[in-house]
């Protein structure tokens, strides 16, 4: 599903070139459960930015799903980035003035989805992450889990190939984030790719492939 070549990221800071990704090489077949782990700053979060389109290589060639996607303009990035991946961040990224059940239909709008069947999503959605008592709730109204959950939802109401979550678990108590973990693991039991960006070794121990970094590098791929 996912093959890197060679990808480099370079930030300069004054005349000093950083490297956030250093000539990578990465292949990740559709429906594998991966943890890339490191320290703050080792380049986990701009890999997984760029898996997910949202920032771009300096050099090298990035294939989704067969499709060279390195070059693609940002309006079919955006197009991609809606119709194969789903985004679960660590600060929920939820929008305040919507309800719970407003926040989980915004993707199927921005999709053209159909009011009847964004209805239909949208219940079914409420239902399957136990939201239904929380529809008509803001985020400043929910839980931290709660609000993850409703983040999840979002995440996957375009039923996307894979799944990308920076820290997931990162405001949650332990045992909020445990339930979480176990619903983004249910997505991945159910054919969803699913890629978690962790520092956390016991979060990071849970999935079936692990990936250290360290200065910009992968040090280590292992089952």
């Amino acid at each position: 599903m996912i093959h890197f070549s060679a990808i480099t990221r370079m930030f300069h800071m004054g005349d000093q070139a950083v490297y956030a990704l250093n000539q990578i090489n990465l292949d990740i077949a559709s429906g594998e459960y991966v943890s890339i782990m490191g320290a703050s700053g080792s380049g986990k979060s701009t890999l997984l930015n760029i898996i997910g389109l949202l920032d771009r290589p300096d050099s090298g060639h990035y294939e989704l799903d067969g499709q060279d996607v390195t070059h693609l303009t940002e309006t079919e990035q955006a197009r991609i980035r809606r119709e194969k991946i789903g985004f679960v961040f660590q600060s929920f990224h939820l929008v305040p003035r919507l309800t719970a059940a407003e926040n989980i239909e915004l993707p199927l709008i921005l999709g053209g989805i159909s009011p009847d069947e964004r209805k239909s999503r949208v219940d079914e959605a409420l239902h399957a992450f136990d939201l239904k008592s929380r529809a008509r709730h803001r985020p400043a109204e929910l839980s931290g889990g709660q609000r993850q959950r409703v983040a999840i939802a979002r995440a996957t109401i375009l039923r996307p190939a894979a799944i990308l979550a920076d820290e997931p678990t990162g405001n949650l108590d332990h045992h909020i984030g445990a339930e979480v973990m176990l619903l983004l693991e249910n997505l991945h039991q159910a054919g969803t790719t699913l890629i978690i960006v962790t520092h956390d070794r016991e979060l990071g121990a849970r999935a079936h492939r692990h990936i250290a970094m360290r200065d910009g590098k992968i040090v280590a791929d292992e089952p």
